[in-house]
């Protein structure tokens, strides 16, 4: 199989990255979740869910047993230590599951959405190119608070948590700005599916990116 052009997707919280992960799978690419392994990896009875048990106790589990996602998401928000704690545990589980799954992707081109590539140096060496999908910091807030039904000071909370979006940026090959609507969102995606299929095809895979409103 040819070695294949892979695209790292990030973005901060609620800028967007499934909306543009959704418009990418359409266009029939490939595209790895790392939520969606990470979730896999913490189903009852894993190892992944026994190791964070084993690290922040049983506190972190609903009545069912199963993850309780969104309690552990305010937690490690609000605590930078813990959030480390989560990190260190899914980090090395997530990584491998998904250096298997691009491996065993065939396309010319594949998208794995990661949402701490730019902070997990271990992820970005996995990808060839990183598109950054970015919005206004007030655009980010509203989207948050009716995403998750979270009150503002929550939702700056959990932004401010974040990696700051000029660094992220900063870091990306191409940048897609989510302000409009899904028809400007899934332009931009075609123009970009385009881009990558030429990159593919001639493996020029360190072009000078693409700005994308």
């Amino acid at each position: 199989m040819t070695e294949m052009l892979k695209i790292g997707l990030t973005g901060g919280v609620a800028s967007g990255k499934s909306s543009v992960a959704a418009d990418f799978a359409r266009l029939g690419v490939p595209v790895l979740d790392a939520d969606q392994i990470a979730r896999q990896q913490t189903r009852p009875g894993s190892r992944g869910l026994a190791a964070l048990c084993a690290r922040l106790g049983d506190g972190i589990l609903n009545e069912a047993g199963e993850l309780d996602r969104a309690r552990l998401r305010r937690r490690v928000f609000a605590d930078a230590g813990l959030r480390k704690q989560v990190e260190a545990v899914l980090h090395p589980l997530v990584l491998a599951a998904l250096a298997q799954q691009l491996a065993q992707a065939d396309a010319p081109y594949c998208i794995a959405m990661v949402p701490l590539l730019i902070e997990a140096p271990a992820a970005r060496a996995r990808v060839d190119r990183v598109l950054v999908v970015d919005c206004e910091p007030a655009t980010q807030l509203a989207r948050l608070m009716s995403r998750d039904k979270v009150d503002e000071v929550t939702a700056r909370a959990m932004l401010a948590s974040q990696l700051d979006r000029t660094r992220r940026a900063a870091a990306g090959d191409d940048i897609l700005m989510n302000e409009g609507g899904l028809k400007q969102l899934q332009d931009a995606v075609h123009r970009l599916h385009a881009f990558y299929i030429e990159l593919a095809a001639q493996r020029d895979y360190r072009r000078a990116g693409l700005r994308l409103p």
